[in-house]
Parts: structure tokens; sequence; C-alpha cells
């Protein structure tokens, strides 16, 4: 098994953890199983450290038993003195104390020993193999003789005419090769000491940095809080930015990408690569407070809020969040016009009264002929402007519109005209986006006529030709040159210079909305022109 398995088993499986380590923190667990892991680590290396010291020894003592037998056997000496007890004792020892092994023994084919370290040895049978050296090869093996267990090697003894005259063996004893283990098996010991108590010192320091990071929370804990958390950000119907210091985004929920229409893996971009409106981009990267701004986007209207999260003096960036204000907004400007048509119709049965009471005084002052006059003559004003714009606009949205509209054009003023070629039926466009985009150009074009030169005027023309509805509006205010002309739908503009405008920019918005485009023109003041397409209708 190796350690990456060891590793997994004890650290991604958390289900094999006894029940009440389970309740630990999450650092804490990580800390027992990094010790067991660093443990079993160590002990593994030293075992297996153990094992290959054992057979490079054992190798050792074969290879130095097998060449200290070859080269007596080989020795002239050895040949000549074969038999002679006397005179290959003293040799073989002085091979062994000079060569370092255990025994050298000089023995007959039979077996029966001429050398041994134990001179009462001498003349008894060798105990151990000789078969194959017998055919003349040299071999060794681990065999347990009159001092033990020992590693030898047995070699035959030739003549010059290459027959075995002899056999030659040196070994070494396993209780000579295990207190050399035990040597290094002790210095391997203390590495793994030091190794041991190096890692447990890492491990503890991982851990408490973990600690510190998950706040001391357990597995469970930690678990149940990013279910909980990615919950409510799937859940939740308003959009959530998170944008770190460096102005990136690191967290969106579905509600923002729908409102904000991101497309793609938006984590990890800059702000300024999300393809946003300039004034919502500023705002993310500005790192401010903000509360309740209002925002355009292609198309929605979004209420914005931004507050700053700080450590100490340290900002760690912003929580954004989005509320969709597109249906409020249009619904406002909708009432917003019916509440001005109302207040016409108030103004105009307020003067209504004041002709009323005109009329009366004229009959009691026996002038009936001009109290005939008048009142025929205001009536017919009054009837000429509903027929001409009821009869010319058939769209009842636009008609009420502009019938409040006129009324409160002439509280200021201003003569609100309607083209002679105005002809519009029932053109199928959403009544709330016509109503926000009529109603402010009127207001824009009343404000500005009253601005300029007397007598104030502001013409309206509404046509649908074949496929496309076609809306201008113009002025007899200053005008405005091709740089304003760009400026005037962004947000926060007006000729107030307050930096609260919207009304043009949510004609902007409601234009692209309905597939549209808008022009701005010149002459003696501002010209706009908005062409609406009328998808699948065939309009005369």
């Amino acid at each position: 098994m190796t350690q990456v398995t060891i590793a997994y088993i004890l650290v991604v499986d958390m289900r094999t953890l006894p029940g009440r380590m389970r309740r630990w923190s999450l650092a804490r667990q990580m800390l027992a199983l990094q010790i067991a892991v660093v443990g079993v680590t160590v002990t593994g290396g030293a075992a297996l450290a153990f094992l290959q010291a054992r057979d490079l020894l054992v190798e050792e003592a074969a290879g130095k038993s097998r060449a200290v037998t070859v080269s007596v056997a080989d020795s002239p000496s050895v040949l000549a003195s074969l038999g002679d007890s006397v005179a290959l004792q003293p040799y073989a020892e002085r091979v062994r104390r000079e060569t370092g092994v255990d025994f050298v023994t000089i023995m007959s084919t039979g077996g029966l020993r001429y050398t041994h370290p134990n001179p009462a040895q001498i003349g008894r049978r060798f105990l151990g193999t000789t078969a194959p050296a017998l055919e003349g090869r040299t071999f060794t093996e681990t065999y347990t003789g009159t001092l033990g267990s020992s590693v030898r090697a047995v070699a035959p003894v030739r003549d010059a005419a290459g027959r075995v005259r002899a056999l030659v063996s040196a070994g070494i004893t396993v209780e000579r090769i295990g207190v050399r283990l035990r040597g290094q098996i002790t210095g391997a010991v203390v590495i793994g000491l030091l190794g041991l108590s190096t890692g447990g010192a890492g491990t503890y320091l991982v851990g408490s940095r973990l600690r510190r990071q998950t706040r001391g929370m357990g597995p469970a804990e930690l678990s149940r809080m990013y279910e909980y958390h990615d919950a409510i950000l799937h859940a939740v119907r308003e959009g959530l930015l998170l944008v770190d210091d460096a102005g990136r985004l690191t967290l969106c929920n579905d509600g923002a990408r729908e409102l904000l229409g991101l497309r793609g893996e938006a984590d990890g971009q800059h702000v300024t690569e999300l393809g946003l409106p300039s004034s919502l981009t500023g705002l993310l990267v500005a790192g401010e407070n903000r509360s309740d701004e209002i925002h355009l986007t292609g198309e929605r209207t979004l209420v914005v809020n931004v507050a700053v999260v700080r450590s100490g003096n340290r900002s760690l960036g912003t929580v954004v969040t989005l509320r969709d204000h597109t249906e409020l907004q249009s619904l406002t400007g909708q009432l917003d016009a019916e509440r001005g048509f109302a207040d016409s119709l108030r103004a105009a049965a307020h003067e209504s009264a004041n002709r009323l009471h005109t009329v009366i005084t004229l009959v009691e002052l026996g002038r009936a002929e001009q109290a005939v006059a008048f009142a025929t003559a205001e009536l017919r004003a009054a009837q000429e402007l509903t027929d001409r714009v009821v009869g010319a606009v058939r769209e009842p949205v636009l008609a009420a519109l502009l019938l409040g509209k006129s009324a409160e054009a002439a509280e200021r003023g201003v003569e609100l005209a309607i083209s002679p070629d105005t002809e519009l039926d029932d053109i199928g466009l959403d009544g709330r986006d016509l109503v926000t985009i009529l109603g402010n150009l009127i207001d824009n074009a009343v404000e500005a006529a009253v601005s300029g030169v007397p007598p104030a005027r502001v013409d309206v023309r509404l046509r649908a030709d074949g496929t496309t509805f076609l809306l201008g509006v113009s002025d007899s205010g200053p005008g405005m040159d091709a740089a304003t002309a760009r400026e005037a739908f962004r947000r926060g503009w007006t000729t107030k210079g307050d930096g609260r405008g919207l009304g043009l920019a949510m004609v902007g918005q409601a234009v692209r909305r309905l597939g549209g485009t808008i022009d701005v023109g010149g002459g003696r003041g501002a010209v706009f022109t908005v062409r609406l397409p009328l998808r699948g209708r065939d309009v005369p």
C-alpha cells in the first residue's frame, strides 16, 4: 500500500473517523490525521530501511564470503598441503583474521575438516551443503553450523588436471550481521524520530492556521454553512455581487446574472470587463457606501446599494445588492402621466368655473348675446383640441397623455401643437414604454421651450408608416449641440445641473427595449425623432 493510498484513507474518507472525533473542529481533525499520516510514513520508511539494510548486509556478507572462499581455493599452498592440518590451520586462521570472516574451513571431498576456528572441530564432518561444490561449482547459502547460522560460500579445490581434490568454505555468522544491522537501525530510528518531530511541529503550525481560517468549526458545520450559503444565493430574487478590493468579481448569484445580463463565467473577472454601463462600473470600483441609487442598464432600471466591508482599517471589498425597479419605474411614469392629466382636468374645471361665472354675470347684466358668444367661443376652442387629439390619435393611452400634457403646457404658457399629419391607430406596442418615451420627451421639450425665446411652442408628430412607428417632438428652446446630444441620454444629465436627471436616460432605455432608434437634430430648438419597429404588423 503506497503512502498516497494511506493518506487518502486517513484524510479524505472522514466517514471512517470515530464518532467523538467527528465532533472535533476541522483543524483538530486535520492535526490528528496529519500526525497519523506522518507517523505511518515515518514508520513505513523505517521498516523499509530496515529490510533494505538487512538485504544489503546479507548480500555483502555473501559476496565477501565467496571472494575469500575462491581466493583460498585457488591458493597453490592449499593444494600442496592437503591433509596436513598442522600446515593448513595457521594459514586458514591468518586469512580469517585478515579478511574479517568468521570461519575458513578447508575439508576433504568427503567433508572432513582440516581447519576450523575451534580446533576441537578439526577432523569432524562439515555441516552444510557440499554437492554443488563437488560438481565443480562455487555457491553460497545460509546454513546453521557449529558457530550458529551463517552466510557461507563453498568452492572446490582443483588440481592441475581439473579434478576436485578438496573443498573450501568461508562465512560470516548471522549474529555478526545482526550487530551491524542494529547499529544502522539505531541511526535510522534517530533520523525517523527527528522526521516525526519535525513533521508533527509542521502539522501543528498548519493546524493552527487552519483553525484560525475555519474559526474552529467542524466539517459538518462548514458543510451546513456552504449548503445554506448556496441555497440562499440561488433562492433570492435580488441580485448579489461581491467585489474584492482589487475590483474583481468574487461572487455573483443567479439574480445578479439575470439583472445585469451576464453570460458565461463572470467570477474572477474585473468589473470593467463585464460590459456594464459606465455609471454602474464606476460605482462598483469606487469602494464607497451608496444607498438606493437608480442605475440603468440596457433594458432594466436597477436600485443599487453598496456596502464596503472592512477589517479594522483595511478594506476587504464591497457587497452590492441589486433590485429590479423597471416595472415600478414604468408604473411610476404612467402614474405621473395620469396625475398630470387629473391635475389638468382640475385646472380645466377651475377655469370652466371662472368662465361659467362670467357667463352668468353677463346674463344677469342683461347681455345675453355677449354671454352666448363668449360661451360658444370657449367651448369651440376646448372641443377643437379634444376632437383633434382623439380624432388623430386612436391609441387611448397616448391620446390621454397628449390631452394632459396640452393642459400642463398651457398652464406654463407653452403651446403644444399636434402635427397635421398625425394619424395613429392602436399599434400594439407596450403602453407603459410609449408613455415613458412620449411623456419624458414632451416634459423636456416644455422645459426647453420655457427657457427659449417667446412664443414658446412644442410640436408633436405621431405616425405609423408601414412597419415603423414614428414619434417626433420638437421645441422652440435654445436647442443642443452634438456633444450635448450624446450626453443627454446618460443617467444624471439634466439642464438643471443637479446630476439627478433620469427622464432622457429612461427614454433611451425604453427605445432600446422596443428595438428602436432615437435621433437628435437641431433647428430653432431641439428635434427628437424616435423610430420603433412594428414587427409582424401590416400598418397602412
